[in-house]
This record gives structure tokens, sequence and C-alpha cells, in this order.
């Protein structure tokens, strides 16, 4: 495969400026088929009159980070990454009751994946009560989550309406507003995390009406059926495929597991399938999307029903991760495993997408200091784990989505963000600045030898993702660190 891209596909749209050429500090930003050379100074967001949502307290935010920041070019991305979501992918409107409902694409692919765009709308709730439309947007993507896990809860990814798509022929119980029907459980967290922190940041708890209580039944359900105590459940999932990571084994059901506790998801958060069905990382993240939810389903719902069913599942996946998990391995100690089945077998690896292993800290709950979680981090981030890679350009961990020797900025950003460590934190901007091969953003992937070696020029995910990491680092005090690379 082919991944080198020099201009933005179809559908990024880039600021056009009529700049000097002979600015001392310069770049390409991609605009359509044409490169532009440009200052750092000058953005590589939409023109104003072609950004698809707008926000003034982002707009602000913008503005005081970069005057906080003297090194021209993380200044220059921070602008153009941290609204990238809103810029580019975000579609509000009000739905046939009135009531708010957000759309937003995944970036070049025009479907909306409940974990992307819960990622990609998260690090704007801390400025929700700056901002009523801002507020009234994240809002509608809150809604929307719920609407489309209760036409779909084993679904990953959805159309805007009934359309139908390129995998309608995949076998498996597919309808026309479903884009893909990946069974992942991180596709039922990302919401919860997400309405979680919004109620937290603004106390409006008017999101949990009759449908998130719709909702979380079917998050409930579905995780009970897919502990596969009672059998295999409902679901299973083949597609006519040359990529072997593309559909499911054994009829569609995936390879056995013995019922222990834990919770099967038939793909990674790559969307490839999983080798040994209990994704350990996924898992984690269940136990703290449902602790979440007991405490919404306790505090604003009074439904003490559901909220104990969530506490007692979440209890019981902790306590199997604890016994099934956790693996004694010959150099680094006792390691959480990536996958397990129940039946004793271990699978040593992580994969860059989030929820990962050396995520775990970030987004699952999990304490930094807690010596398994750093055991695990040390051998993730080594060559124990297949799947990283080091080269001249930089080094992280990849995954078979994309394949060999290709690094995605995801996993640097989560080692800075579960980092203690300053010069680890610089280590890892530095590695950010130097591999977006002068575009200004933060592509899927780049080869650990060469940065115009990349997949996925317009990815909003991972945009915004580095501007939430400037910007927590920027609000933690950490400037000057910054401003030292």
């Amino acid at each position: 495969m082919n991944h080198k891209f020099l201009i933005a596909i179809s559908g990024l749209m880039i600021a056009s400026a009529s700049v000097s050429a002979n600015a001392a500090d310069s770049n390409i930003c991609a605009a359509d088929n044409t490169a532009v050379t440009v200052p750092y100074t000058v953005t590589c967001r939409p023109a104003e009159n072609q950004r698809l949502f707008k926000s003034k307290a982002v707009e602000k935010e913008i503005k005081r980070v970069k005057k906080m920041l003297t090194n021209a070019k993380l200044a220059w991305m921070f602008e153009n990454c941290f609204p990238n979501t809103i810029d580019t992918t975000v579609h509000y409107r009000k739905d046939a009751e009135g009531k708010n409902e957000t759309f937003v694409y995944t970036g070049d692919i025009h479907a909306m994946w409940l974990r992307d765009s819960g990622a990609q709308v998260w690090p704007y709730v801390a400025l929700a009560n700056r901002d009523d439309h801002l507020k009234d947007m994240i809002e509608g993507v809150i809604r929307q989550q719920f609407k489309l896990i209760n036409i779909d809860p084993y679904a990953n990814a959805f159309n805007d309406g009934p359309t139908g798509g390129e995998w309608m022929t995949d076998l498996t119980d597919m309808n026309p507003n479903v884009h893909e029907r990946k069974w992942e459980i991180d596709s039922l967290c990302y919401p919860i995390r997400l309405a979680y922190e919004y109620w937290k940041v603004t106390g409006d708890a008017s999101i949990f009406d009759a449908e998130w209580l719709k909702a979380i039944t079917n998050v409930i359900k579905t995780f009970t059926e897919q502990q596969r105590k009672d059998g295999v459940g409902p679901y299973h999932f083949q597609r006519k495929t040359e990529r072997a990571l593309d559909t499911v084994s054994n009829d569609g059901l995936g390879a056995p597991v013995k019922p222990c506790g834990l919770i099967v998801s038939s793909f990674r958060p790559s969307d490839d399938a999983t080798t040994f069905q209990y994704l350990v990382p996924s898992n984690f993240f269940a136990v703290s999307a449902l602790n979440k939810a007991a405490e919404i389903l306790t505090d604003v719902n009074h439904n003490t029903e559901l909220a104990g069913h969530c506490t007692a599942m979440a209890n019981e996946v902790s306590e199997a991760l604890n016994k099934y998990a956790v693996y004694p391995h010959p150099v680094y100690g006792p390691i959480y495993a990536f996958e397990v089945d129940g039946f004793g077998n271990y699978h040593l690896m992580d994969d860059s997408n989030a929820p990962s292993l050396l995520s775990l800290a970030y987004l699952c709950d999990v304490p930094v200091d807690d010596p398994v979680y750093q055991n695990t981090r040390r051998f993730v981030w080594s060559d124990s784990n297949p799947y990283f890679f080091k080269g001249k350009a930089g080094e992280g961990i990849g995954g078979p989505h994309v394949g060999y020797d290709m690094v995605w900025p995801m996993s640097i950003m989560m080692k800075a963000f579960t980092s203690t460590d300053d010069a680890e934190i610089a280590d890892c901007i530095r590695m950010l600045l130097a591999t977006d091969n002068e575009l200004g953003f933060i592509h899927e992937s780049f080869h650990k030898d060469d940065p115009s070696d990349f997949t996925r020029p317009w990815f909003a995910w991972q945009n915004t993702l580095f501007g939430e990491l400037i910007l927590k680092l920027v609000n933690e005090g950490k400037t000057d660190l910054l401003n030292s690379i």
C-alpha cells in the first residue's frame, strides 16, 4: 500500500492565503491539489465562512494559548489542530422535537463512530460553560449517541440517516442506518464517558432522559450477552475481504472463550478483529463506564435497580481482570496482557488505538502509579511489543490495522498524557512536531523512517487530541517546558 500523501483529500478545507515566499519559517499547507508555502503565522484552518461550527470560547482559548507559546511551529499546529473537529466534522442541528442533535464525521470517512465522536468533542467540554452554543453542540453529540446506541448497540459506526453504504453486504444483522457493525466494547463506553463529564462540568442533567435510560439498558444487556455465560449471544460478523482482521473466524463468532466475568469484544478500537476476544484495555474501560453510569442512575434518575446492575457488573469485570489479565513477564514482571481468553492464553502486545494498554491511566481510571500499569507501560514501549517501531523519524506503537513500521502519533500522545517525567513529555512533543510532514496536522500514522509516508491526512480525533494535550500541559503550568522545545 502506498501511504504517501502530500495533499489533503477532497473535503478537507484549508484556508487559502496570499503570503510571502521569503518567510523564514515555512511549511506546506495542502489545499485540494495545490501545495502552498506559507509561514507558521498563517493558519491552515478553513476560511471562516467554510467552518462547519464556530465557538467563541474555542477561539478565545486558541488566542490565549498561542500567546503563551514561543515555539512558532507548536503554536501554529495547536491553532490548526485544536479546532479541527468543529471546523470540519461537526453537523449541528435540531431534531424533530426541537432538541439539539449533532452528527460528527470522523474526518475523511463521512460516518459517525461512537468512539471517535466521543473523543473528538471531549476537549471542548471544559469550555462549555463559557459558550452556550458550544454547550448545545456537545449536548447534541450526546443525544445523538444515545439514539444511535438504541438503533443498534452492536454497531461501531453510523450513517447520517438510513442511507445504506459500502458494508451493507456484511454477514451480520445490518440495517441502512448502520455504516459498520463491528462489535467493540469501547463504542458503548465513550458515550458514557462524554455524558458523565458534560454533566459534571455543566450540571445539565437533562440529557439523562428516557432515551438515556433506554440506551444504558441496551448497554447492560449487550455487555451481559457478551459475557457469554448463556451461550455465544446474538452477535456474529463476517465480511468478504482480503484482510484477515476485517472478518471474524468460526462462522462470525470468533475464537472460543471461557466465561469468567470478562466481556467479549469481537473487534479492537482499531476496527481490527481480536485474536483472543477478552480485550483487556476495553474491559478496563467498561469498568470505568459502568461505575460512571451507576452514579448517574443513582443521583439523577434515582433508578437503584439499574445502578445496581452497573455496579455489580463493574465489580465482576474488575475482579476478573485481576484474576485473568495479569501475566508474569520474565523481564518486566507482572504486566497486563492485551487479550486473554479465560483458558489461560495471553496475547502480549499493544495497539496504538485507545483504549490501549498504554492509555489505561488516561482513559480507564487506572492510577498512573499502579505498579502493574508501570510495568506494562515499559513493556509496550519496547521491542518486546511486536507493534513497537523505532526509526530515524520517530518511535511509537502501531498495529496491524496499518502494518509494519507505521507509528501512530496517538501512541506518542498517550505516552505524554500518562507521563510524570518532563523530559519524556518534551521528547514526545518534539517527535510530534517533527513528523507532521510540515502539513500542520497530525496523521493516523507515519513511517518510522520517513514522515512523508503517512496515512489519513484528515483524521480529526488525532488532531483534536494533540490540541487537548497541549492545552493540558499549558493549564498544568508546563508552558516553560513547551517553550524549551
